[in-house]
This record gives C-alpha cells, sequence and structure tokens, in this order.
C-alpha cells in the first residue's frame, strides 16, 4: 500500500510467517492464479461435451469470442498466434480479480509481475516477426521513404523498446490506484461505499486485462503484416 496507508490483512504475509519463508506476495499470488486456471482446465477438459454445459459454455464462450475478435482484425493467420494472446487475457484477468478477494492482493498491482508479462510480449512477437518475415523483419523499422530510413530506424527502434514499458506502467498503475482507492473508500464508509465500488472495479480490472490483450493484438498484427 502507498505511505500513510494501512496495510491490510494478506493472506499470504501470514502464511510467509508461519512458514518461515520469504517469498514474495505477488509470487504467491500468482502462483493461485495460476492454480485457478490449472484447475479450470482440469475440470472443463474431464467432461467435455458436444452441447456444453455450465462451465464448459462460459469457457467456449470467453475462448470463442476472443477468437473471432483476433480473426476478425488480424485475419486468419491470427489463429497461429491466439493461444498467447489468449492466456495472457485469462491469466492477467484472474490476477486482477484476486485483488477483489478480502485477503488477497493482485499480482498485477506489483511492477514486477507486468514486467515479466510485457518482456514476454515483446519477444513473442518480435520472434513471431522474424519467423514469417526472416530478414525483411528490418524493413517494419525503416519506413517506407529510403532516404529517411535511418532516422526511421532510431524512431521504431525507440518506440519498440518502450512498448514493454508501457505495457508494464499502464497495468500496474491501474490495478494499484484501484486497491488504494479500496481502501480509502473502506476507512470513510466501510460498506456503504466500498459494496458498489466492487462491481465498478470488477468491471475495471476486465476492461485492463482486455486491453493488455488489444495492444498485444495490435504488436502481432504489426509483425505478421508486409512492411510497406
Amino acid at each position: 500500500m502507498a505511505a500513510g496507508l494501512p496495510h491490510p490483512l494478506i493472506f499470504m504475509t501470514e502464511l510467509n510467517n508461519a512458514l518461515g519463508t520469504h517469498i514474495p506476495i505477488h509470487v504467491w499470488y500468482t502462483w493461485v492464479a495460476m492454480l485457478i486456471l490449472f484447475t479450470i482446465g482440469f475440470l472443463v477438459s474431464r467432461k467435455l461435451s458436444l452441447v456444453p454445459g455450465g462451465l464448459q459454455n462460459l469457457v467456449e464462450i470467453i475462448v470463442g469470442g476472443l477468437e473471432d475478435f483476433v480473426v476478425s482484425n488480424i485475419g486468419e493467420s491470427g489463429r497461429t498466434v491466439f493461444p498467447f494472446m489468449c492466456t495472457l487475457f485469462v491469466y492477467i484477468l484472474v490476477m486482477n480479480l484476486l485483488g477483489l478477494v478480502p485477503g488477497c492482493d493482485a499480482p498485477t498491482a506489483n511492477v514486477n509481475t507486468n514486467a515479466a508479462m510485457a518482456v514476454c510480449t515483446f519477444l513473442y512477437y518480435n520472434y513471431i516477426g522474424i519467423k514469417r518475415h526472416g530478414f525483411g523483419y528490418i524493413k517494419h523499422f525503416l519506413g517506407p521513404v529510403p532516404l529517411l530510413a535511418p532516422l526511421m530506424f532510431i524512431i521504431e527502434i525507440v518506440s519498440h523498446i518502450s512498448r514493454p514499458l508501457s505495457l508494464t506502467l499502464r497495468l500496474f498503475g491501474n490495478i494499484r490506484g484501484e486497491e488504494i482507492v479500496l481502501v480509502l473508500l473502506f476507512m470513510l464508509a466501510p460498506v456503504v461505499s466500498t459494496l458498489p465500488m466492487y462491481f465498478l472495479f470488477m468491471l475495471a480490472k476486465v476492461i485492463q486485462a482486455f486491453i493488455f490483450f488489444m495492444l498485444t493484438m495490435i504488436y502481432l498484427k504489426g509483425s505478421l503484416e508486409h512492411a510497406h
């Protein structure tokens, strides 16, 4: 929490004290998010049905909707990179929502978690670009005017390097800001103010996960397209 604000009870802090360990809280809750996703995946795959119902139906709606969105924006080639983007979205979404569970903290409210995902995104879309275009991928950094190619190369390099920083700070700032606002509102009016904000922040956390997903899609679309 920010300076001057009380530290809420965090389950994993107490677990660290009980076990005598010093594992960072955001790492604990990253593992919790992974466990939740593995459990959902196991439950869905255990009883697959041609006529989905319950949890399978919910998962198919989310995955199918995201895939249709990606294909409509990138094209059929988007199906090859969709698993990476879909994994990012559901992973970030679960981590975001953990922050709304009393006694838990959102791993995405820690800059290290977001930086790791941002670097993975940066490496992945450049890998896809090199894999698809080979040495010709460098044309994406040179611009359409040969005379300005040296200048455009420098500008594009700076632009691409700043992308992981942008992804990291955008998600961190929004999620941590929501956590601080919830604490402040709880101090002022424990139930009256925080209960309505829970639903608003729940929507905001879904939107933040989708924004990360959207930016990743835009970067991947650029790496898949031919340079002009």
